[in-house]
């Protein structure tokens, strides 16, 4: 991913307001964040803080989708797993991040949603070395898998949201 300026940002949400865009809060890192690494922008809104973002590069351009957390946080009596990073190892928080549907069919009240890494460490979290092992005897050809999936599925969830 190629750094971003916060006018990108704000220019590429599908399922948000102008308005919405304007009173986000952007991250504080955004100038030391090792865009190399990213795949995707995440953060949770530090003054809203059931607000989330996910922006990434698509097809169509930079994308970015406003989501929202569930009122209460993690629940606490079984463990989740990320949808987009699917991390087995991780010990991160994972929520079910919705997302109001772009167009006309977010307007009408239309969302989906998705288990999403809490605080959005999806891109590092796929890049973890696994051990070397009989099975997959080079770690790094598993983590380059990790992150082409990672991205494709990252994009259908844009795509749902996308979706009218």
């Amino acid at each position: 991913m190629h750094p971003l300026s916060i006018k990108d940002i704000r220019s590429s949400f599908i399922n948000a307001t102008r308005s919405e865009t304007v009173k986000l809060t952007p991250p504080k890192v955004l100038e030391t964040l090792d865009w190399a690494n990213l795949d995707l922008l995440g953060w949770r809104d530090e003054k809203m803080p059931l607000r989330g973002y996910l922006v990434l590069p698509t097809d169509q351009g930079l994308t970015g989708v406003m989501l929202r957390a569930p009122e209460g946080g993690p629940r606490r009596n079984r463990s989740v797993l990320c949808e987009l990073c699917r991390d087995v190892f991780s010990k991160e928080d994972v929520l079910l991040w919705v997302a109001r549907r772009a167009g006309q069919s977010g307007r009408n009240g239309n969302t989906v949603g998705t288990l999403i890494c809490a605080d959005f460490l999806c891109s590092s979290n796929v890049r973890k070395e696994p051990p070397a092992n009989e099975i997959h005897p080079d770690p790094a050809l598993v983590v380059k898998r990790q992150v082409e999936e990672f991205r494709e599925r990252a994009e259908k969830f844009v795509g749902r949201v996308r979706q009218q």
